[in-house]
């Protein structure tokens, strides 16, 4: 049924402060929009769906809370009053329990609904744990009697339509592919809307997945390797093959299409209205004006691919080093976006494009750390030849295993540098107003791609 509770001061008060709240600073407007209960032998789990509006547009929030009888120990409750303690139900043992339970049994409460990724067993929960560091969703560790346990990824942030990081990743699970965890299932949900149609919105709200322990974020296996002056290339070159071979899979599994006139259209604007605003931010790029232009206007003149689902925000924190593996995680995309645009079929280049920036980043944050690049083991030509390094043995192994146009990976012009020069001026416009000190990564990379316009010189000697 759906829950009409009205919000409490107390949870009011707690909103805003939580890592997952976007709105900080910008005076939080709650209101609640419906929701949803379960009621489990422990604790009675109440969803609440809360409605925040700032100027700078209106957020829903998934806010579940579990309500107990009796204070548990170890945990601080968010308030308390005569019908229980309340808390925050991610912490609480309960929740993962009934939440997979939902998915196990694809049951029906209130608008939302478990759905087992086929061929997957019920798992009974043992132990969980709040995963830290998060930012935009809450996941919960949990340990299995069967020993195999299970990272459940609660969505905080509600949007209309398929997640991606759902259906892209119960796809590729489908196949059978190792690319992945394995999926274990879902929750969809629904609430009111008046944007829709029909004055409802459906959505995903919870996702599990099979979590693999031991496993090393990319960012800081690239990281380590580049402040010890570390050879990367065959790991990069894995890396480009794993991405190869995960675009195939898409492929495969969900539908593609011939790339029009009018996608090249959408994409340059999409791309001029990006280096305009970089243009205006970073000062410093304003000679690389007419190169930049000439660098993105060469998406019309080069072979398309066809157009698939890609990862969409794609770099070394997605993926995860197992053993000599690969395996790619968050196919959300770039959270600013609406889902209906992170859903849409675009170029697998553009994954390309982001990982080559990431490694550019790693070679970036060496020679940031302290000023002290020597003392990191890394002088800062190394950094630079260590990134050249990777990025070289990652389109290499893209190109062993991707079937690809001549020429399409080639420097010096054309799609792929086009997309990665769209990267580039985003990331400046991004460390402008967020970290200035690292400006010079993007800004170089700008630089640098822009001369293969071969307008540099003309631009600078004006």
């Amino acid at each position: 049924m759906m829950v009409e509770i009205p919000l409490p001061d107390a949870l009011m008060a707690w909103i805003p402060r939580q890592r997952w709240y976007a709105g900080k600073g910008q005076g939080a407007s709650l209101t609640q929009r419906g929701g949803w209960n379960v009621t489990c032998e422990s604790a009675e789990i109440l969803t609440f769906y809360v409605l925040d509006r700032q100027d700078s547009g209106a957020t829903l929030y998934q806010v579940p809370i579990t309500r107990r009888a009796a204070a548990l120990e170890g945990i601080r409750p968010i308030w308390h009053d005569k019908h229980g303690y309340y808390y925050d139900a991610p912490h609480d043992p309960a929740y993962a329990v009934a939440i997979l339970d939902l998915i196990a049994t694809e049951s029906e409460t209130g608008g939302s609904r478990g759905h087992r990724q086929p061929g997957t067993q019920p798992v009974t929960v043992t132990a969980s744990a709040v995963l830290n560091g998060e930012q935009s969703n809450t996941s919960i560790i949990c340990r299995t009697r069967d020993g195999s346990p299970v990272i459940l990824k609660v969505f905080r942030a509600m949007h209309a339509g398929d997640n991606p990081d759902v259906v892209l990743q119960s796809a590729i699970s489908a196949t059978g592919s190792a690319l992945v965890p394995a999926s274990v299932g879902y929750v969809s949900g629904q609430w009111p809307d008046r944007s829709q149609p029909d004055g409802v919105a459906h959505g995903h709200l919870a996702f599990a997945q099979e979590f693999l322990e031991g496993a090393e974020d990319g960012w800081r296996a690239a990281l380590r390797a580049a402040t010890a002056g570390e050879d990367f290339s065959l790991r990069a070159r894995r890396l480009g093959q794993a991405t190869a071979e995960l675009h195939a899979t898409l492929a495969t599994a969900l539908p593609t299409r011939e790339a029009e006139i009018s996608d090249q259209a959408r994409l340059l604007a999409a791309m001029h209205a990006r280096a305009d605003a970089a243009l205006d931010a970073v000062p410093a790029l304003e000679e690389f004006r007419d190169a930049i232009d000439a660098a993105l206007n060469t998406v019309r003149g080069s072979p398309w691919p066809r157009l698939q689902r890609i990862h969409g925000d794609y770099h070394l924190g997605q993926v995860l080093a197992v053993g000599d593996e690969w395996v790619i995680v968050d196919f959300e995309g770039e959270p600013l976006r609406p889902m209906s645009e992170r859903s849409e079929l675009d170029l697998p280049l553009r994954d390309v494009a982001g990982m080559l920036r990431s490694f550019d980043y790693v070679a970036g944050a060496v020679l940031h750390a302290g000023g002290q690049a020597t003392e990191l083991g890394a002088t800062e030509l190394g950094a630079t030849d260590w990134a050249q390094s990777a990025r070289a043995a990652f389109l290499a192994g893209y190109a062993e295993s991707a079937t690809l146009a001549e020429g399409a990976l080639n420097p010096g012009g054309g799609l792929l540098d086009a997309l990665e020069l769209d990267k580039a001026l985003y990331e400046a416009v991004y460390e402008a107003r967020n970290r200035p000190d690292w400006l010079r990564i993007p800004v170089e990379a700008v630089q640098r791609l822009a001369s293969f316009s071969g307008l540099r010189g003309a631009t600078s000697n004006r």
